[in-house]
């Protein structure tokens, strides 16, 4: 197992465990953990969970979606500046030729 691997897992016990500690069934955490999908992510969820202690099942799986909606749209910005500074480069080399 590589350490990103034991990361990964210690912080999905962590969640699994904060989502028993609020009474939520621990294979939400297990859930919330593979649809978050990074350490840093599902310590947003820790964190969230820790500071609103929500009562609700859904709430939970609200904030979950919201926190995976913002890590999309931030990888989906990353790729398009990527992409603009690619085509910026392009259009500059171009002219030099």
């Amino acid at each position: 197992m590589t350490a990103a691997q034991r990361e990964w897992a210690k912080k999905r016990d962590e969640l699994r465990m904060a989502m028993v500690s609020l009474g939520f069934p621990a294979e939400l955490g297990d859930a919330a953990a593979q649809h978050l999908q990074s350490p840093k992510a599902m310590d947003r969820m820790i964190a969230y969970l820790a500071y609103e202690k929500p009562a609700k099942v859904e709430v939970v799986v609200d904030e979950m979606l919201a926190i995976r909606s913002e890590i999309d749209a931030w990888r989906e910005k990353k790729a398009a500046e990527e992409a603009n500074r690619r085509y910026n480069e392009y259009l500059y080399y171009r002219k030099e030729e």
